[in-house]
Parts: C-alpha cells; structure tokens; sequence
C-alpha cells in the first residue's frame, strides 16, 4: 500500500496545528451570553470576590475580569479561566463597539430569582451571563447600555511570572491560594509535599483557596497544580523550611 505523501509545508502546518492543541487543548468555538458590568470606573468594587484572589491588581489580574453567572462558574472550579468576548455588533449594533476583550474569571454573579431572567436577572439559571469590571466593558459597549449580546470563547490565559502561592491558616490548616496560572487557568486539584513528608492531596476549601490539615511547619513545600485541560506542572521546594503564614511564592508556570 502506498503511503500519502505531503507536501512539505503543509506536513509542517499540520504537525504546527498539533503542537498547539497539545500545548494549549481544545478550549471550543465560540457560544453566546450577555453582559453587564460593576465595580466602578477603577473596578475597585471588583476586588475580593468569590475566587479568592483578593487585591485583584496586586495579584496581576487588573481590570481584565469577570464574574460568572451559575452556569460558567461551576461551583468556582472556573476561577482562573480566560474568555475572550466581543459584542454582537449585529444584534446591538447602537451600543456595541468593535474589538474583543479577554478577561479572567475571579468571581461569582450570583442569581436573583424575585426577577425576570430577561429583567435583571440576568445572572439566573441556566443563563450564561458575564458581569464585568467596568474599564473591560467599556472596551466592547459603551456605558448608557447597561447590558449587551456577546459571543465568548474559552481561551488560554497569558500570565507574567510563576504560579503564586499564598500560605494562611495555621498549623494543622494550610490554607493555600492558588493564583496567576497560565495556560487553561482554572486549578481542578492540587497536591503539596513537605521535605518531610510524601505527596499529600489537597481539598478545595472555596474558590481556588485549597486546604490541608497536616502539619507541615519547619518544612520546604513542594506543590502540584493540575488545571481542567489535564496538564500538571509541579513546583519543587517553592517555600523554604522557615516559610511563615501570609507569604506569598512563585513557583513554576504552564
């Protein structure tokens, strides 16, 4: 039997094709949702929230942010996606404005079920609905809208630096915030080592906080962070045996 021949280019495009969904996975084409926005011109009314990630500009994720109606926040395993979104321009085309936006998730748009779906609540099930920071709604509508149509699509998240690790708790519960993770974005389980002890499972607390209730003072830690596309990475050693609660370590990155 012959084998197909390609030719050269083409087989380089075609390996090119699968290096990238190797690295990056299938995030899916693009869907459908509305928008809003809150937090005020700076957005500080968008600091905190349902993800844990406190000071959203010290921890590196701006004004770029979302939060997430009840059928994309899937119990806060979503926190940490990216989405990139643009107005449908041909639904809405008074108020949208050309351009697209990319956008982390870092908290919750809980539902209001004494309104309407089409009337204010608009983060009701099974509506996919995202509340903006307002300096990233501005990019896509302009302000006298209140709410567009958008169309959205999961997409890798570009991070600067290593997957931050901040250190709460107390002995017996180590209270671990994930944070700044490249590549699929959203953590699904996470692991941590002392240098006295083996790999151990971490529980998530709420949000993308994980919690472990061994002991594990006066040791190096190690961590593994697993996100929803499958892909592990693993920082060995990222806090030093004389590491104290409230720290923050960079570790590696997607």
């Amino acid at each position: 039997m012959a084998i197909a021949a390609f030719p050269i280019p083409s087989l380089l495009l075609f390996c090119l094709g699968l290096c990238l969904q190797g690295t990056y996975g299938d995030y899916g084409g693009w869907e459908t949702a509305h928008a809003t926005f809150y937090g005020g011109g700076d957005a500080s009314g968008t600091m905190g929230g349902a993800c844990g990630y406190g000071n959203l500009y010290s921890q590196g994720y701006g004004t770029s942010t979302a939060a997430l109606s009840t059928a994309l926040f899937n119990n806060g395993l979503s926190c940490g996606a990216c989405f990139e979104l643009t107005c449908d321009k041909n639904s809405d085309p008074q108020w949208c404005v050309s351009g697209t936006i990319t956008v982390t998730a870092t908290n919750f748009c809980p539902p209001n079920p004494s309104l309407a779906n089409d009337n204010g609540g608009w983060c009701n099930p099974p509506l996919q609905h995202f509340d903006l920071a307002e300096p990233a709604f501005l990019q896509i509508a302009q302000y006298k809208a209140g709410i567009v149509p958008v169309s959205f699509r999961r997409v890798p998240c570009v991070k600067k630096g290593g997957i931050r690790f901040t250190v709460n708790g107390h002995s017996y519960f180590n209270l671990v915030l994930v944070s700044n993770v490249a590549g699929a974005g959203d953590v699904q389980s996470v692991s941590v080592k002392g240098s006295r002890t083996g790999w151990q499972a971490m529980s998530r607390n709420w949000g993308q906080n994980w919690q472990s209730n061994n002991y594990l003072n006066g040791q190096s830690l190690s961590f593994q962070v697993t996100t929803s596309d499958g892909r592990t990475v693993t920082s060995y050693d990222v806090a030093p045996s004389n590491w104290q609660f409230g720290q923050t370590f960079e570790g590696q990155q997607f």
